[in-house]
């Protein structure tokens, strides 16, 4: 599959979770904004039914007030006292009470002839009644409110509230209104004293964010008002449990986004991977095309009958058949050492080594090939603790792959130098190769360890490889318990920086 059809892919999946993604939090978002509303329509009612029963309530206080002075005042009146004196001189005082004449129904004369008040009479004389009535209750009524005007105001906002009433009507409004939840509240006056408060801790209403407030005695002057504030603690909780059953579904998608996600870097990932197995094998079937081809040729010379087989001509050929297979085997065992670091099946066999001595011994043997290519080594053996715990085999081969490459990628206008050198720092041993070479670009430094990998060199064919030198390199290194790193610039050459802890015994 092409990358541009993986990526379209790629890119419609994407915004498809994405947009998916903003429309449940856009959902969630819209209930529980619709959620916050009602509960505050509802608490903003229950509030005013509230204040409207404590006005109600005082109300009836003082009618009750008012109509039971009436009726002591009324009964007072209605009591005469007679006071007597006996013979004897002595007294004693009788109190009888005397009916109003309003209260004695009226007296109803026969009409004369003998006849009864007709029923229109009769009503009539109750609706005068009733009138009779309402006029005395009105006048009370009229007598209780000019009462609360001019008296009401001046009782401190303490003694004009219930506040058992009060935290009562409060929890049956909120019920009413489908607000079962936790309150607590304060009553205070306009300036903000506190005149009572609900048996809590101690909270602070006009800092919560989740407070809501309600005006009593709203016709009395603006400093006789009192204010309830009620605060709900656990409103958010109340809130957003309208979505809880959301968050599932959303991590859900959340997890199938990051889920795609990694399955797109694995197709990638894996898509470079076969590309670079497919440059494997054709770069592996170059390298085997030439030693194969040119055995090949050395056995039909000794099968040739027309061929003068000459004792030189037998030793030149048996050669050049025996260098050929020593290239196909160090190719192969090139492979065949991926594939066990891979299956991490290769035992590194440790053992206390001198690496200086070590370098010595494969610049002495690789300063030949230096040489016939026109160029030279620098060694400098600085470190003075240069023991290591190290397998003397696998470090040689990382040394000898390190200088290979530099003679694979020198430059052809100057001559190949080479500079090894040894230090300790912090307590590490330190090596470094560098060269004078081609180089290698900023993009490709960063890759020159991955397996498979080869830095591009145009169509030319005279750099050989698979391209599993440095991962090679990378991986005895790490199993060594050390680091390595590239350093390069291009047109100027490479250096190659290892790190390795020293043996202190």
């Amino acid at each position: 599959m092409k990358k541009t059809v993986i990526w379209l892919l790629g890119g419609v999946m994407g915004v498809s979770f994405l947009i998916l993604l903003y429309l449940q939090v856009g959902y969630m978002r819209d209930m529980v904004s619709m959620r916050r509303q009602q509960f505050e329509e509802s608490a903003k009612r229950a509030l005013y039914q509230v204040a409207h029963t404590l006005e109600m309530d005082e109300a009836r206080r003082y009618l009750q007030a008012d109509m039971e002075a009436l009726a002591r005042s009324e009964a007072a009146q209605n009591v005469m006292q007679q006071t007597f004196t006996l013979p004897d001189g002595s007294t004693f005082s009788v109190q009888q009470m005397i009916v109003p004449p309003s209260s004695i129904p009226p007296l109803q004369i026969p009409r004369p002839g003998g006849a009864s008040p007709s029923v229109s009479e009769n009503s009539r004389i109750i609706q005068e009644n009733m009138v009779k009535r309402y006029n005395s209750q009105r006048a009370l009524m009229d007598e209780v409110i000019y009462e609360m005007l001019y008296t009401a105001g001046d009782k401190p906002l303490k003694d004009r509230i219930d506040f058992t009433l009060l935290a009562n009507e409060l929890t049956a409004q909120l019920q009413n209104n489908g607000l079962s939840v936790p309150f607590h509240y304060i009553v205070t006056t306009n300036s903000g004293r506190v005149v009572g408060s609900c048996d809590c801790e101690d909270f602070n209403p006009k800092t919560e964010k989740n407070s809501y407030s309600q005006v009593i005695f709203r016709n009395d002057p603006p400093n006789k008002m009192g204010i309830i504030r009620v605060y709900f603690p656990t409103l958010n909780d109340y809130i957003y449990s309208s979505v809880r059953f959301l968050i599932p579904s959303l991590i859900f998608t959340v997890f199938l986004l990051l889920t795609f996600i990694f399955t797109l870097f694995i197709i990638f990932r894996q898509k470079r991977l076969s590309e670079a197995k497919n440059d494997f094998i054709n770069n592996m079937t170059h390298e085997f095309k030439t030693p194969i081809s040119t055995i090949s040729l050395a056995s039909q010379m000794l099968n040739d009958p027309t061929v003068t087989k000459s004792p030189q001509m037998f030793q030149h050929i048996s050669g050049v058949i025996s260098d050929e297979t020593k290239r196909l085997r160090f190719q192969v065992e090139k492979v065949l050492q991926m594939s066990m670091f891979e299956r991490n099946t290769n035992n590194l066999k440790l053992k206390e080594t001198d690496v200086n001595e070590l370098i010595a011994g494969v610049v002495k043997t690789f300063t030949l090939k230096v040489e016939s290519c026109g160029g030279g080594i620098n060694a400098e053996f600085e470190a003075e603790n240069p023991f290591a715990m190290a397998d003397e085999m696998h470090f040689t081969n990382v040394i000898f792959n390190l200088m290979d490459n530099a003679v694979k990628y020198r430059r052809q206008d100057v001559n190949l130098h080479l500079e090894v050198k040894t230090w300790n720092e912090n307590g590490k041993l330190m090596v470094s190769i560098a060269d004078n070479g081609i180089g290698i670009s900023r993009d490709n430094l960063k890759k020159i360890f991955e397996k498979f990998y080869r830095v591009h060199t145009g169509n030319l064919h005279d750099v050989k490889g698979f391209g599993l030198g440095l991962a090679y390199v990378r991986r005895v290194i790490q199993d060594h318990g050390g680091t390595i790193r590239a350093e390069s610039e291009l047109g100027a050459g490479t250096k190659f920086i290892i790190s390795l802890p020293v043996s202190n015994d």
